[in-house]
């Protein structure tokens, strides 16, 4: 069972129309969720357009990731670690950035894995491995790239502040049980609530106001 899968969505669609909330978000953008959005068959790049996201705007990602894929376009992961680091820093990334991007390339030159068939555990514990990778990246890749059906990165602020929007919660204790009632289908509630954010579309009780 894969999230990108037609019937994957479907089912958990199915499940989370339970919940009010997720019944509102399916109703009003269910059919604008896109599973593939962060997809690429080289893993190592789709890590690495992750690192660029980490700790900035979703704009600002939208512009970096564009630029760098500009500058690797046709490039092998060979050829991409032996640009010069400030060459690669001329997108808008940091020296930091850039290390933790290289880490990743000299990790799948170097490491014979095979992401698809490898278990999910010792997945997680290889890419911990990798100087620059921590939980939100591991979360992020498994969702949007390895396509895992549930998972809820607790780690991820416009997630937060979307359960804390449209539950009406604070506590990360709250958050936390309110989306155990999502699973097994954790990240298409996830990809929801992100669209809810972007789309400024709130759930709102009878008599409730934001």
């Amino acid at each position: 069972m894969l999230l990108n899968e037609k019937k994957t969505i479907e089912k958990a669609y199915t499940f989370l129309s339970n919940d009010p909330v997720m019944k509102f978000f399916i109703h009003s953008f269910g059919d604008e969720i896109d599973t593939l959005d962060r997809y690429n068959d080289n893993f190592a790049i789709a890590l690495c357009n992750l690192i660029i996201e980490q700790q900035i705007s979703f704009k600002a990602a939208i512009s970096i990731k564009k630029k760098f894929n500009l500058l690797i376009n046709n490039l092998t992961n060979k050829e991409i670690l032996k640009l010069d680091d400030k060459l690669i820093q001329s997108v808008g990334l940091s020296f930091r950035k850039v290390s933790y991007m290289k880490n990743i390339l000299h990790f799948f030159e170097n490491e014979n894995i095979n992401i698809e068939k490898t278990n999910d555990s010792i997945l997680i514990k290889k890419l911990s491995s990798i100087k620059g990778i921590g939980p939100w990246t591991i979360e992020m890749f498994l969702l949007f790239v390895c396509h895992k059906p549930d998972i809820f990165s607790i780690g991820d602020i416009a997630l937060l502040n979307s359960v804390r929007i449209n539950y009406s919660v604070e506590t990360l204790d709250e958050i936390k049980s309110i989306s155990l009632k999502w699973e097994p289908y954790r990240s298409v509630a996830s990809l929801l609530l992100w669209k809810s954010i972007e789309n400024k579309i709130f759930y709102k009780k009878k008599g409730q106001s934001h």
